[in-house]
Parts: C-alpha cells; structure tokens; sequence
C-alpha cells in the first residue's frame, strides 16, 4: 500500500484531518508522477502531542538502547537503498547513479557516524563535586530542503533519535517522496510510536504551525535565508532554539601558485556537481588578474564536457534544476549576467539543445565578472560559475568575504602553510582546501546569514541537548 496520501503520527499512518492535494512533479519531464497531502495546523497539533506523549519515556532510555535502535535504522536503510534513489531521482531530477552513490550514500554516512558518536558520547561530566549533564531537549521541529533531502533528514533525525528527542518532520513539498520512505524505513526498524512523526505540508501552514507551536522545544531548519528568517520570527514567541542551515555564496580561491589546468576543472565540477543545487558550492571563482584569461579557457572547456538530460538518461553528468520557480529564477540571473556586462563564455539562457520539456540549465561561464554583479552577489542555485580577479591575495580574501553569506570558501595552493593563513581569515563555518574528500565528521554549519549552529557527528548531537548543571551531586 503506498502511503503518499497519508502521514506518519504516533507509529501510525494516518490520513490527514483536511484533505488538500499536491502533485509531485518530475522535473525531468515537467509531469506529475505522484501525489501527497498537504497537512494543517490540526496535523500538527497531533503529531505533536504524540512526540510529547512519547518523550516522557523515550526521553529517558539508555544509550545502549538508543544505539540498538539506530543500528536497526541502518540496517533497513541499505535494504531499502535503491528504493530511496529512485524516488530521489523522481522527483528532484538527481541522475541514478548520483541519486544512489551520493544522494542516498550521504544519508547513510551520516547515520553511521552518529551511531559511531554516541557510543562514546560524554552525557555527563563530573566538576568537583558537581555534575554537568547533557539531557535531550524535547520535541523537534525539523523542516528540511529539496536539493539532498537525505542528507539533511539523516543529519537531523538521525542526532534526535541518539540523544532521545522525539520529533515532527516536514519535508519540502516539492521532494517529499524520499522522506515518505524515510518514515517506513523507521517503522520497520521499530522506533518507538509517537518518537518519529511525519507531516508533508508547505511553509507558511505546517512549517509556521511547528515554529510557534508553544510544545515544540526546538526548530532544525535547513533552506533559504528568506525563510530561516520567517522560522525564527514565528519561532520567537515561544523562546525555543531555533537551529539554522541557510543559503550561500561560497568563493573559490586559486592561489597564484596552483596548477591552474586541474583547479579550475576541478572548481567547475564542485560549482555544477547536482545540478548547482549545492548551498555551498564554490560559484564564485577568484583567480590572479593576469591568469584570468588563461582561466576562463579552461573553465569554457570544463565546462563544455558536461552532459545535461534526463535523471534516467544514460551517460549523463546533470539532471534538470528541482522546479519552474527554480528555473525562471536561474535564468532571469543568467541573464542579468550579460545585461550587467559579464563575458558570458559558455552556456547562457534557454535549454541545451535537444532538450525542449523539463527543467534543465545550460552549463554556464561567466567571466571579467564584478563584485557589484548580482550573479556575484545573489545565490543562484543552478550550475552557474562566476569568475573573478583578484589584484593581491588580500584583495581577493576582501573580495571573497564581501558577502552577506559565510558558509563555505576553498582555497587552491601548492604551498599548504600559506592555505592554512588564508583559511584562518575567511569568514565561513567551513574551508576547504585543496578540494578535499567530502567527510562526515566535520561540523557544518555557517557564519552570517548562512545560519547557526552546527550539524553531523558530534555537533549536530548537540544542537538537540540541554546542559544542566547539578550542584553538590557529590556528597561534602
């Protein structure tokens, strides 16, 4: 029985208490493939109250036992792996491959490393005679993107259940699917009913319902900065913690010393990887003002070996951006782009050729790009690279945190000492340097509108736990 029409409350599906429709569209062929419900405030109001219910009792189980639990999470999410990918691959338009490797992989990286955390997890601290103890917050809100829905539902549901939190999740409305699975996965690994809870539904009616829900303790929100902004203003009232992952505009830059030929292609495959649907893709390029043409030819040519079609297409690099809204909005940046002056070397508005229907982006270069420009400035969110030169390495670290944004920068050198100077000046919550391989373990998270507080391993368990302090615990 497929349950898109239902959601997951108190160990159950359920049917929705209004019934609203929603068609899921294929962004590969602009097609509905599937339908859900939209929830309401009275969805909320239960989930919510099962998640409260259930806390009083989960809130207090052991480590060991919330390991156990999280260790039959995994085991029923590699089963159910495939399944997970393709509806990955419907309805966001992430290539098969892609979708299953990395898509879903991600999402099962994560729940191995918090299992892997918790089992050594310091929940209580002795300080003399007193005791410090990290105790689970309550009941989660958590409200989750579309560009890798797996990744932030893992790295948030994943850390509430191993601290002992209970939950509501709403998944975005346009890539709700996975998530659907996502809730069958833990009931079929037996979470507790009334821990987990799913309730499909847009922003402005079950993502306000959980922000100011006076029993929800906490919001993990992961998506734009406009709406990160509206969860924490609904979420005020209530004093709750409100944990943010929003948007970027991560700089790239190449040291004077790299080796150009592999930086540069090396930069355009992070700035398109998924479709550019990346908030901390490197999409601003910033290169030594006298190699500038020389890295605009690589980058044309990098850039021009990048296959777009189909999610189920063979031989593919890119599947179409997520959404009509997506697409208009990346090429209405795209071409304020050439209206602004910048030397559009590849790519530019419309569709590849061939490619008449679904949401698909032309690979885009632009070059002799200014810090003024929106396609510098604004968060484009499609694979749209914007290169920029730099007269010193200190104009270019100016350049690189001139942004409103500070989720990620890279840096390229041959040179690792000078790469570590250059790393401690940018204002992000992560530096990369030298294109290193992706890892679970680091604390991701941003400075300035990129958000706050943190999340995977260790850190993303303690976005959900209090701190209490217990004085004289020792006897005098």
């Amino acid at each position: 029985m497929s349950h898109d029409l239902q959601f997951y409350i108190d160990g159950a599906w359920v049917d929705p208490v209004e019934p609203r429709r929603l068609d899921v569209i294929d962004p590969s062929t602009e097609e509905t493939f599937a339908q859900i419900s939209l929830g309401s405030k009275a969805d909320v109001d239960k989930a919510v109250a099962a998640a409260r219910r259930a806390f009083s009792s989960y809130g207090f189980t052991s480590v060991a036992e919330r390991l156990d639990l999280l260790n039959r999470v995994i085991d029923v999410y590699k089963k159910r792996s495939r399944d997970l990918a393709l509806v990955v691959s419907r309805e966001m338009g992430a290539p098969g491959e892609f979708s299953l490797e990395w898509q879903v992989g991600i999402g099962l990286a994560h729940l191995k490393k918090t299992a892997e955390v918790l089992r050594d997890y310091p929940f209580r601290q002795t300080k003399g005679r007193q005791m410090v103890v990290r105790e689970p917050i309550g009941v989660a809100g958590l409200i989750t993107p579309w560009n890798w829905p797996l990744n932030q539902i893992t790295c948030k549901v994943g850390p509430a259940l191993a601290v002992g939190c209970t939950m509501v999740l709403k998944p975005s409305e346009i890539a709700p699917l996975d998530a659907i699975v996502f809730a069958e996965i833990l009931d079929e690994a037996g979470v507790p009913r009334g821990v987990f809870n799913l309730v499909n539904g847009d922003g402005p009616t079950v993502g306000q319902a959980l922000a100011n829900h006076p029993d929800v303790d906490m919001m993990s929100f992961t998506g734009s900065t406009r709406a990160g902004i509206l969860v924490a203003k609904a979420a005020a009232d209530t004093v709750k913690r409100v944990s943010q992952e929003l948007g970027g505009k991560s700089a790239n830059i190449l040291l004077p010393d790299v080796d150009f030929s592999v930086a540069v292609e090396k930069g355009v495959a992070g700035c398109f990887g998924n479709s550019g649907q990346s908030c901390n893709a490197p999409t601003r390029m910033f290169v030594p003002r006298d190699r500038h043409d020389e890295v605009a030819s690589i980058a044309k040519a990098a850039a021009e070996k990048f296959v777009v079609g189909p999610a189920n297409a063979p031989d593919i690099d890119l599947g179409p951006v997520v959404s009509q809204i997506q697409f208009d909005k990346i090429q209405d940046l795209i071409q304020s782009g050439i209206d602004e002056g910048a030397t559009l070397l590849t790519g530019g508005p419309g569709r590849p050729a061939g490619l008449n229907r679904g949401y698909f982006v032309r690979p885009t270069v632009f070059a002799d790009v200014a810090p003024e420009m929106r396609i510098s400035r604004e968060e484009i969110f499609g694979p749209v690279l914007s290169i920029l030169p730099y007269d010193s390495v200190d104009h270019a670290i100016e350049l690189a945190n001139d942004t409103v944004y500070g989720l990620a920068s890279y840096i390229q050198s041959k040179d690792i000492e000078n790469a570590r100077k250059v790393a401690a000046r940018m204002r992000t919550g992560n530096v990369h340097i030298n294109y290193p391989a992706w890892d679970a373990a680091m604390p991701f998270g941003g400075y300035k509108q990129s958000g706050n507080g943190r999340e995977y391993a260790e850190y993303g368990l303690e976005d959900f736990l209090e701190i209490k302090g217990i004085a004289g615990y020792e006897a005098a």
